[in-house]
Formats: C-alpha cells, structure tokens, sequence
C-alpha cells in the first residue's frame, strides 16, 4: 500500500511497502482518515533517532489517528464495520509484570507506533488490536479524534498532578503538550493556568482556551508574576512541558510549598535542578512517560464539550502533500500549533 516511509535521515517518500500485518481474532482492520504530524516524527525526519531508537531501516510514520473499522475479527464484540475509533498506540505484553500492575505504557516489550522498528499509520489501512481502538462520539470529528493521543499525555500529567479543584497550575511551553496540559489541568479541576513561552502568537492562543493567563518570560520574571497573583504564596502545580534545560535550574521557584512538578517535556540531554530548593517546599516531584488508561476519559471530555481541541488544530495538508507537511512542521511558523495529514476517502 501507499505509505509515508521515512527512508533515512531527511529523507521521506510516499511509496508502495508492505507492513506486514495480518488480521487475528482479537485485531480490527481500520481505515486511516485523519494523523497528527507529531514532534516524535520530525524528530526522527531530522535526526534519525530519538535516543536509544535509531531508524535503520524504511518506516511508517505517524502516531496519531483516527478512522473507520472496516473488518472485525471473531472475538471483536465491542467494535463493528463501521464506527469511527481512535487508536492507541502503544500496544504492550500483556503478560508482562508492567501490565499486570497497571503500568503498560512502561512494558519495555510495548510496540509503539512510528517507534523504530515499527510501522507507523500514514497509510490507507492499520491492523490494530481492537482492546486499543476506541469508539469516537458522534459529535467529534476525526480531526479532534486524532488529537486525543497528545491529550492523553496532558491527562496523565493531570492524573499524575492530583490535581483538586481551585488549584493554580504553571503550564512551561506552549507547544501542543503545553496546550493539551492546560485544558486537562483546567478539566480536572484548576480554577487558572498561567501558560508560560517566549513566543507571543503561541501565548495569544493559550489565552483562548479558558482561564488562561499567559506570560512571556522573555519580559517578566514567573516567580514574581505568581508570586503577585497568589499573595506570595505560588503555584499549586507546575507542568513542564517545554523540554528546555535552562528551565530546570529555577523550575521549583514559582511553587507553593507542599505543591507538586510534573515533568512531561523530555529533554535531548541531561538537566540540573536545585534539589535544596525542592527540599525546602517538600515538593513532589513526578514525570510522565507517555500514558495509560486515559483514552476512554478523553474522549469522554470531548463529546461532552468539557475540553475543545479545535483551535490547536491549525495546519492540514492532504495525503500526497505528506512531504510537505513535514517539511513544514520542521520550521512551523509561531501562530501553528499542530499540523495533521488528511488520507483520501
């Protein structure tokens, strides 16, 4: 079938491949309609590797999708011809000691989507398992049904928060995890966010979420701007999703004491922070590796209106023009935010 193949480094075809895949009785076959162009991919499109995943060989790219089931297999009860879904993409052992506690997203067996060396859904059709296919409600569009795989990380940040009602919430980086974030945080309970970036038109568009507040830290110093807005007190929680070392060294600085960090952005090298200023808060400090049992309730939130994906969709590109679309992501202008790959009906 026609896929987008990254060949190499800077080098991405539309071309004929075969994943490989063959339907099993627990598997649904879906038709691919809309994928989300993630930072993984380009990552990958510019550098070749994320870490220890190195792309060797020609793979599939693409992560986040949405489509129609067009085959069922036998044991398929929950699923029919037809519904639209959504589809998670990490699929673990189920075996193994991770899943059997509830922590699949960290088996380190879990086959992961466009994750060197496997296949990613920029593709007409997916073979997916169906117990990671999810029913989209009626009145979501595939476009936003593609956007729950980047809410899923913000929920889990939120989860992971223990977010309580009324709290004040930093979110670091207005990038699409740092917008994802702030509306999980506000859905699970944050009476504000304060969205914090260096980049103006990313700010502007933070501040029509919701209860957003959003500071250039390029003019105003965090610390004092929450310290002005809670009394001196802080933030009840801090997100970090920019992924920026010269964030870590000063990122307890805006917290109350007893709140809580979350780490979600992932840096390329390694980070220092101030243990002593964490210590002296009591702060809790947690991270978040991708996502577990959130699908459900993200898709929940959007088909009761509690969170709106729409306007962080800014960029679509059809299916042929998937080249381009990459190319574009690569230098994305400031006023973008996601940019996803519409495939031929």
């Amino acid at each position: 079938m026609q896929a987008v193949v990254l060949e190499a480094k800077h080098d991405i075809k539309i071309r004929d491949i075969d994943p490989g895949e063959k339907l099993s009785p627990r598997d649904v076959r879906i038709r691919i309609h809309t994928v989300g162009v993630c930072g993984s991919d380009v990552h990958y499109y510019t550098h070749g590797r994320i870490g220890p995943f190195v792309v060797e060989k020609p793979m599939i790219l693409g992560h986040e999708a949405s489509g129609t089931v067009l085959e069922v297999g036998r044991d398929v009860k929950h699923l029919k011809t037809g519904d639209r879904v959504t589809m998670e993409p990490g699929i673990p052992d189920p075996n193994s000691k991770a899943s059997r506690l509830g922590m699949y997203n960290l088996d380190p067996a879990v086959r992961f989507w466009a994750t060197p060396p496997i296949h990613g859904v920029l593709r007409p059709e997916v073979i997916h398992p169906a117990d990671f296919t999810f029913k989209v409600p009626d009145n979501v569009s595939f476009a936003e049904a593609a956007m729950v795989e980047p809410l899923a990380v913000g929920m889990h940040a939120a989860t992971k928060a223990k977010v309580k009602p009324g709290d004040l919430a930093v979110v670091i980086g207005a990038g699409p995890i740092g917008m994802v974030t702030a509306l999980a945080a506000l859905a699970a309970g944050c009476s504000r966010v304060v969205m914090a970036d260096i980049v103006d038109e990313k700010l502007a568009l933070a501040a029509t979420l919701g209860p957003v507040t959003p500071v250039n830290v390029k003019n105003k110093n965090l610390k004092q701007f929450v310290s002005d807005m809670t009394e001196g007190w802080g933030a009840d929680v801090i997100f970090e999703c920019s992924g920026s070392p010269r964030v870590a060294p000063t990122l307890f600085d805006p917290l109350a004491p007893g709140g809580t960090v979350v780490w979600v952005g992932m840096p390329v090298e390694p980070v220092s922070f101030d243990i002593v200023a964490a210590q002296v808060k009591e702060a809790r400090i947690e991270t978040v590796f991708r996502y577990a049992h959130v699908y459900p309730r993200a898709l929940a939130l959007l088909g009761s209106g509690q969170i709106n994906v729409k306007p962080l969709i800014t960029d679509t590109f059809p299916f042929e023009k998937s080249k381009e679309a990459f190319d574009f992501a690569v230098k994305m202008p400031p006023t973008s935010v996601k940019a996803q790959i519409e495939l031929p009906a």
